[in-house]
């Protein structure tokens, strides 16, 4: 582990979803005995530290992002006990663990809004929550027209007649973050963690958590997480009183040391708006996501690339570059259509050419990797995972499936459980050899741990192979970039000292430049020049 307080500045990070990882009991849904007895294959790869999603006591109505008891485990996963050897056993891997925290709404179960209903209009009870009266002369219109990431309104309205906001499913009931309860409770919830030995928070819907308290009308019949907000004042994402929270954040990090970090989920607008989440007395990283949202298309990469850079660097903070996590579609999938950007899910033309995917996926890595700051991996990503697109209807859990009347088959695809060994599902997911929680596609039996492990070949290979070239060469992580002369459909960069990184997204193969030593490609060179869809590490002679 590295002991640096500014270790996450270069961090490669992996995301871990439990329910999907490693089922260690036998019920065929991943736990956390699971995750820790798989905690070698993380140790191997490469990885700085693990982010694991949530683990809380829950309805599971949104895949555990509907916390009823942040403080506890869900039996589903565990004990309270598994958490704290979870901690402990990730620190002896000599690796760092990041937790999800949810601060913008709870499960209904939760017993602040068990509470809430039971007190009725105007109580202090409601007043954690959003609870309006209705529109119309019997209240029976939602108070605003805001609708729901999943589908549907934002409001829903309870037998005394008021309504509460959820900006996502019903189960969910937005918290009123103007109200010093809930500041209270989650500065508490913080240190309820740090003291237990977790390294770093990550921040769901992090630009999410302040309403406009005049509650206007957002004019628009549509609300996606996925797409930032369009105009200077959104009425609920990216309001500037959630900076006031993450200082108050930051001085509570403090108490632990320098080394206890936060990451923020904030789906923004423009990167400067970014770089506000990341200023010295906020939150120590963003992910990146105009680079996770962005089309295989050299300019528009390097478009991408530049914005943020330029951006972060200004507030002093690193990027931190990501391609794939549990809310949007593998990237393998999306780089197979084409130049398909992941706002086109879910309904992209045709299918996808998983071979090309998986060729211009080994290219990004390497990009990806290159570049200065840190970076999040998304489990399965390293086994060149694809989207599960078929999975059953009668298997589908995600709400949007159901808010979205049946038209959108939500995020199930990308959090089926993972392939580890074996040429038939579950592939090693579960011990007693019984059905996953949502099953595995029989063309994953080329892709388990165990086929790739040993072939030098497969993306597996390829991931070790970068990650530990990565940590070695003194030119990678933090620090800084110059864009190189190349051709069209070229990027070209160096880093110093003497590092340069070539991905070819034109038509044609791409000569090396004189005078250098190919360190890693993604795909073998012909005749000394990077293939089509293809990226070079170089090193000067």
């Amino acid at each position: 582990m590295d002991d640096s307080e500014n270790w996450w500045r270069d961090a490669v990070v992996y995301e871990v979803y439990p329910r999907s990882f490693a089922d260690a009991n036998g019920d065929g849904t991943g736990d956390l005995a699971g995750l820790r007895a798989r905690l070698g294959h993380l140790a191997d790869l490469g990885v700085d530290a693990v982010w694991t999603t949530p683990w809380y006591r829950s309805p599971m109505v949104d895949g555990g992002y509907d916390i009823e008891d942040h403080r506890a485990v869900d039996p589903l996963f565990g004990t309270d006990a598994d958490a704290l050897e979870l901690i402990a056993e990730v620190h002896r891997a000599g690796l760092r663990l990041l937790i999800d925290v949810v601060p913008n709404h709870t499960s209904d179960r939760h017993r602040w809004f068990r509470a809430a209903l039971a007190a009725g209009p105007g109580s202090p009870e409601r007043a954690r929550y959003h609870f309006r009266p209705g529109r119309g002369d019997g209240g029976e219109r939602p108070p605003t027209d805001w609708r729901s990431v999943f589908g549907g309104p934002a409001w829903q309205r309870v037998p005394d007649g008021e309504w509460y906001l959820h900006l996502f499913a019903p189960e969910q009931p937005d918290l009123n973050w103007d109200h010093p309860d809930v500041r209270a409770e989650f500065e508490d919830l913080l240190r309820f963690w740090f003291s237990r030995g977790v390294d770093g928070v990550r921040i769901d819907v992090a630009h999410g958590l302040v309403k406009d308290s005049a509650f206007p009308d957002l004019g628009a019949d549509h609300e996606d997480l996925m797409r930032p907000p369009d105009r200077g004042r959104h009425p609920h994402w990216d309001v500037e009183g959630v900076h006031d929270i993450y200082r108050a954040w930051r001085k509570v990090a403090s108490e632990f040391g320098p080394d206890r970090v936060f990451v923020g989920e904030a789906w923004v607008a423009k990167p400067d708006r970014l770089a506000c989440y990341v200023r010295p007395d906020e939150l120590h990283t963003v992910f990146n996501f105009d680079f996770l949202r962005c089309s295989w298309d050299a300019g528009a990469l390097r478009s991408v690339i530049d914005c943020t850079v330029h951006a972060l660097h200004a507030v002093g903070a690193p990027a931190t570059w990501v391609l794939s996590n549990h809310d949007v579609v593998r990237h393998v999938t999306r780089f197979g259509r084409a130049n398909t950007r992941v706002e086109d899910h879910p309904c992209p033309p045709g299918p996808a050419d998983l071979a090309l995917g998986r060729r211009r996926a080994r290219a990004a890595l390497l990009l990806m990797l290159a570049l200065p700051g840190g970076a999040y991996l998304y489990q399965g990503e390293e086994l060149g995972l694809d989207e599960v697109e078929d999975l059953p209807e009668d298997v589908l859990t995600d709400p949007t499936w159901k808010r979205s009347g049946h038209t959108q088959r939500g995020r199930d695809g990308c959090r089926v459980p993972l392939p580890w060994s074996g040429t038939a599902p579950p592939f090693g997911f579960t011990d007693d050899g019984g059905p996953t929680w949502l099953p595995q596609p029989s063309r994953w039996r080329e892709l388990t741990a165990q086929a790739q492990r040993d072939d030098p070949q497969s993306m597996l290979c390829l991931y070790r192979t970068a990650l530990a070239a990565r940590r070695e060469h003194p030119a990678l992580g933090d620090g800084t970039m110059t864009w190189l002369p190349a051709p069209e459909g070229v990027l070209s960069f160096a880093r110093e000292p003497g590092f340069e990184c070539v991905v070819n997204l034109s038509a044609e193969p791409v000569e090396l430049p004189d005078g250098a030593r190919v360190l890693l490609a993604s795909v073998p060179p012909e005749g000394g020049r990077v293939p089509v869809d293809a990226a070079a590490w170089l090193v000067r002679r």
